[in-house]
């Protein structure tokens, strides 16, 4: 009776799971081996796609925009990582203290995660031009402009998203150690650094997972803000890419290419730093 029970279930649930199953074969599996047999190809389209072996390959590794790009999003990510995570843990551990108004405050920091990337770029444009116009500037006037506009703009969207993490995780911390803690003698700080950062670990591990690969990926802010302006200096990756493949006509198998490369590094990156953190967790 209950080995037909269990054929029941097992049946229902793989009528369930074929629609999910088949979704993400059809929009990320398929799509993606293609996008790694494109890489090795000469292609206008995809139905006149010829091999051409590593060629797409050894010119994207040529191009000194690439490089650049890459430098620039390596530097633009390990910023905003730390500024993000740091923000985002002091503000949750700040509303999660008996303040006044703090579930306001936690709506207030949360709502700019909630506005496109693309209108985000635009207001920011706006403001930050308005400021530096005091000093005969704008944030297309170098690259050093563009990478710390694009640090705030980013800064600014993400740190709220990160406080609802972290808020999550305070709260769910063993209210007895934190106690026992405290009957030791510890005080405040020692507390937090000692107790109450290790246990949040897991938090901090998914936060600063979600900040990689977020910076990394970075495209519309990047193209409503600057554009890349001037002359490709502030262009992230994800935009070097994105005009290597649709504005230079056949570069499209070197964009593919630079998108497969792409794919590897943040891939490489993101394990190795979800192992690090996942290693300093510990358990109360």
């Amino acid at each position: 009776m209950l080995s037909m029970a269990g054929k029941s279930v097992r049946k229902w649930w793989a009528l369930f799971a074929l629609p999910t199953f088949a979704a993400f074969v059809i929009g990320f599996l398929v799509p993606f081996v293609m996008s790694i047999i494109l890489s090795f190809c000469h292609f206008a389209t995809v139905t006149d796609a010829k091999f051409i072996g590593i060629h797409n390959y050894a010119a994207a590794l040529r191009d000194p925009e690439f490089w650049h790009a890459l430098a620039f999003t390596v530097a633009f990510t390990v910023v905003t990582t730390l500024i993000i995570n740091i923000l985002g843990f002091a503000v949750a551990y700040l509303l999660t203290t008996n303040i006044r108004g703090a579930n306001i405050f936690r709506s207030v920091f949360f709502m700019p995660n909630l506005i496109g990337g693309i209108i985000l770029g635009y207001i920011w444009m706006l403001l930050l031009n308005g400021i530096l116009a005091h000093w005969g500037r704008s944030i297309t006037y170098s690259g050093v402009y563009g990478f710390w506009g694009l640090v705030i703009l980013y800064c600014w969207q993400q740190i709220g998203y990160m406080m609802i993490i972290y808020i999550s995780g305070l709260q769910s911390l063993p209210g007895d150690v934190i106690e026992a803690a405290q009957v030791d003698g510890a005080n405040g700080r020692q507390t937090l650094f000692h107790v109450t950062i290790p246990l949040m670990m897991p938090s901090i591990t998914v936060c600063t997972f979600l900040t990689v690969t977020n910076g990394f990926k970075l495209f519309d802010q990047n193209l409503a803000l600057t554009n890349g302006a001037p002359s490709n200096s502030s262009e992230m990756l994800a935009l070097n890419i994105y005009r290597t493949f649709y504005g230079r006509p056949g570069f499209e198998g070197v964009g593919q290419a630079k998108a497969v490369i792409f794919f590897v590094i943040v891939a490489a990156i993101a394990i190795i730093q979800n192992r690090l953190t996942t290693s300093k967790e510990v358990t109360a």
